[in-house]
């Protein structure tokens, strides 16, 4: 691994899930971003909450929903989402769904 790039040659991959769990591992993180992928167990679900800086989400696999705000939105592989800070959000999972979360870290003030 270098200190200069990360390269994950396949998202699709992660260790087994708990029956019924989330599994989360960071795969990077600087002063100014973090991702995050995400392994929802079928049926998990990650409550409404928000986060105080710009955020997106890009489905790997699976299908589910994303509450966005007011919205709440089918989602499945291929499915992007970009987030405002403070936007509530929260995702349920229907089987199996791996995601990638990237937030942006000290983005400029509007």
């Amino acid at each position: 691994m270098s200190d200069r790039y990360v390269f994950v040659e396949d998202l699709h991959e992660h260790t087994p899930l708990p029956e019924n769990g989330i599994l989360s591992r960071t795969l990077q993180n600087d002063d100014r971003s973090k991702v995050i992928q995400f392994c929802f167990a079928p049926g998990q679900e990650l409550s409404a909450h928000t986060a105080p800086m710009p955020a997106m989400l890009y489905f790997v696999k699976g299908e589910g929903t994303v509450k966005l705000g007011d919205d709440v939105m089918e989602v499945k592989e291929g499915s992007f989402a970009y987030m405002t800070p403070l936007l509530e959000h929260g995702i349920k999972a229907k089987g199996e769904v791996v995601m990638l979360l990237v937030m942006l870290k000290n983005a400029p003030a509007k």
